[in-house]
């Protein structure tokens, strides 16, 4: 496990891309097109990046990107 110290803008500017990258991706899953190959390789970076954003976010915010995909059993 690794620790940084961030200033308050530091954080609040992490908190902004992590929260982009996380709205760029679910962007990208609504896409039909992809390949189901591509579209596990999103699912799998979005929840790294969204257990990232979780340290940052309250409850209220991170409730809105919850990731909602079920796999064909």
């Amino acid at each position: 496990m690794l620790g940084m110290l961030l200033t308050d803008k530091e954080c609040k500017e992490l908190d902004y891309m992590l929260r982009k990258e996380l709205d760029e991706m679910l962007l990208d899953l609504q896409d039909t097109r992809l390949d189901p190959e591509v579209r596990e390789s999103i699912v799998q970076r979005y929840r790294v990046i969204f257990r990232m954003y979780a340290r940052f976010a309250s409850p209220k915010e991170l409730s809105r990107y919850v990731l909602n995909i079920r796999k064909d059993s």
